[in-house]
């Protein structure tokens, strides 16, 4: 699959009523970004922010393939640099949509523009992206391929913007942003072994050096940005790649492998459901004996951030694979797919099973400001530490269920549709049965 083919376009106009709902919801972010604008008045020495302490990059996706590029470091709060980076401490430490948002608001993105295969836009003479290590592009990797924060000196060009962009449901909110005169390195930054190894090879393709950076510990959240930095893959097919494409590319790449992983290992032996709620989104993991097959369910109510008509009805979306994976970019929903997925590859993975899994997520009007898909991906990953059972009492219903049928029919119970509109937006709940029973039959037999 080709990192063009993750691109999701949103109507402006969804775009605005997602920030103006997001605005309305939380009056506490705009006294955050007026404490930030003290904080960077206090921080800057002329037109130059000094002792900046970058953990993190971003790559954005306007006017492609001339493209705004920027490090992220908080300001007035160096020492904590690294509590920035989006990663899944934000969900283990309980993160509401007001600690993201303020965090993320807390982050100066200071940006330039640079062509992905060239660091320069104004000189396509440039190097190309692999060769960069000076300037502006040179920087930004340098951060991005770092073990921890990195000291900056970034020279600026005007006053910061300072609105809030609320996101989208991939991508996590950005916070204010500035125009980037220069950025220098103030100290050699720390790069891991594994990071210096997939560099230093010219004729590794990226997806082999993701699933090697995986192997040897890297979460997906430290190879997106080593992606995004264009410091992955055969040296001269490497540039810079939006950060909400890479996301969905290593979360996708990585399940890919895991499936891979399991795809002889025996099946589970049982119907087990799993579920955890976050930040306003509630999910459900139905395993089930037989060969990897994957469907993710989506109900968005009334009134939340992604159906914010209090009048409409529940939206539904839902995307699936089977035993042999897919073959394009899933449109309906998106990023959240390739999250939940790997969630849930990685469990089977551990235990070294594989199953038919289908995943329901609902997001209530109390998801009131998208704060990014790593919400979905760890909010899966978490779900498999409890005992299997449906969380409010429901273990006790179902710890593990006889049969797939009676799993669904009783998570239907909690659902804001009914079983009959799940299963005809459902190939697994409405066609699963029937393999159940005839598996059934197979071990009786």
């Amino acid at each position: 699959m080709r990192l063009d083919e993750y691109i999701e376009e949103l109507e402006p106009d969804e775009e605005a009523e997602r920030r103006r709902l997001a605005k309305e919801k939380s009056y506490a972010i705009t006294d955050h970004i007026e404490e930030f604008e003290r904080r960077f008045d206090d921080a800057l020495s002329g037109d130059t922010l000094v002792g900046s302490t970058s953990p993190s990059i971003f790559v954005g996706r306007s006017n492609y393939p001339d493209i705004p590029i920027g490090v992220l470091s908080p300001v007035g709060d160096e020492d904590a640099a690294a509590e920035y980076v989006t990663d899944g401490d934000w969900y283990r430490q309980g993160y509401a949509i007001d600690d993201v948002l303020q965090r993320r608001t807390g982050l100066l993105n200071s940006s330039k523009r640079a062509n992905v295969d060239s660091p320069s836009v104004a000189s396509r003479l440039a190097p190309s992206v692999h060769d960069a290590w000076d300037g502006f592009v040179g920087v930004q990797r340098e951060v991005a391929i770092a073990g921890r924060p990195v000291d900056l000196e970034i020279g600026l060009d005007g006053t910061p913007d300072l609105g809030l962009e609320a996101g989208t449901d991939v991508a996590t909110p950005r916070g204010p942003r500035a125009t980037a005169r220069s950025a220098e390195l103030r100290e050699n930054p720390y790069v891991p072994r594994p990071v210096k190894k997939t560099l230093e090879d010219d004729d590794w393709q990226a997806q082999g050096a993701m699933t090697y950076l995986y192997r040897r510990g890297f979460d997906v959240y430290d190879i997106n940005s080593i992606l995004s930095a264009g410091a992955l893959g055969e040296a001269k097919q490497r540039r810079l790649v939006p950060t909400r494409w890479s996301i969905t590319a290593v979360d996708d790449t990585v399940g890919q492998y895991l499936r891979g992983r399991i795809r002889n290992a025996p099946s589970v032996d049982e119907v087990q459901v799993w579920s955890n709620e976050y930040v306003g989104n509630r999910y459900w993991v139905v395993l089930a004996p037989g060969r990897w097959e994957f469907e993710l369910v989506e109900m968005k109510a009334p009134g939340s951030i992604w159906n914010p008509d209090p009048h409409d009805d529940v939206w539904m979306a839902s995307a699936s694979e089977g035993y042999e994976g897919r073959s394009g970019y899933v449109e309906e929903t998106a990023g959240a797919y390739y999250a939940a997925r790997l969630g849930v590859l990685e469990y089977l993975e551990s235990i070294g099973r594989q199953a038919k899994c289908l995943v329901l997520r609902e997001v209530s009007d109390d998801y009131w400001a998208p704060v990014g898909v790593w919400q979905v991906r760890e909010s899966v990953r978490n779900a498999f530490d409890a005992p299997p059972g449906g969380g409010e009492g429901m273990v006790g219903e179902y710890g593990a269920a006889e049969t797939f049928h009676e799993a669904v029919a009783t998570v239907a119970t909690r659902l804001p549709v009914s079983l009959e509109r799940l299963k005809r937006k459902s190939e697994l709940a409405a066609g699963l049965q029937s393999s159940l029973d005839a598996f059934a039959g197979s071990r009786r037999s």
